[in-house]
C-alpha cells in the first residue's frame, strides 16, 4: 500500500474504530511534521520532560509549548511518567488534564483494575475522592 493511499485509509476507514495517538512527542521519531500528516487525536508527551519539570525551565517551557499546540490543534494531551503532586499541579495549571504514571498507581493486571474502577469510579462520581489525588 502506497503511503498516500495508507494515509487515507487512516483518514477515512480506520478512524471510524481507532483513535491514533504520537508516542513519546517530543523524542526520536515524533516530530512536528506527522502531526500535520497523519489523522493523531492525541499526543503524549515523553516522560522525560515531565521528570524535569522542577528541575529544568527548558523542559518546562517545551512541555507547556505541546500542551498548547495539542490544545490548539484539537488533540488530547496526555503526560507520561508523572510521579508528583507537584509534577500533576504543573501539568493541570497549563491546561493538560490527561495523566499516566506511578503518582496515580502502579501497573496492575486487566482484573485488578476493573475491581478497582468498580470500587472508585462511583466514589469519584459521588465526590467523596478527587479523581486526581494519589491513592497511595
Amino acid at each position: 500500500m502506497s503511503n498516500k493511499r495508507f494515509r487515507s485509509w487512516l483518514a477515512h476507514d480506520l478512524t471510524l474504530f481507532v483513535k491514533f495517538a504520537m508516542d513519546d512527542f517530543g523524542t526520536g521519531h515524533s516530530s512536528l511534521s506527522g502531526l500535520k500528516r497523519l489523522p493523531l487525536d492525541q499526543i503524549k508527551i515523553d516522560q522525560s520532560f515531565v521528570h524535569d519539570i522542577s528541575e529544568n525551565d527548558d523542559a518546562a517551557v517545551i512541555i507547556q509549548t505541546i500542551i498548547a499546540m495539542g490544545n490548539n490543534l484539537g488533540m488530547e494531551v496526555i503526560a507520561e511518567g508523572v510521579e508528583t503532586a507537584e509534577q500533576k499541579d504543573f501539568l493541570l495549571q497549563h491546561h493538560c488534564v490527561n495523566f499516566q504514571g506511578y503518582f496515580f498507581g502502579d501497573p496492575m493486571p486487566l482484573d485488578e483494575f476493573e475491581r478497582v474502577i468498580a470500587i472508585t469510579l462511583p466514589l469519584i462520581r459521588n465526590g467523596s475522592i478527587d479523581a486526581l489525588s494519589s491513592p497511595n
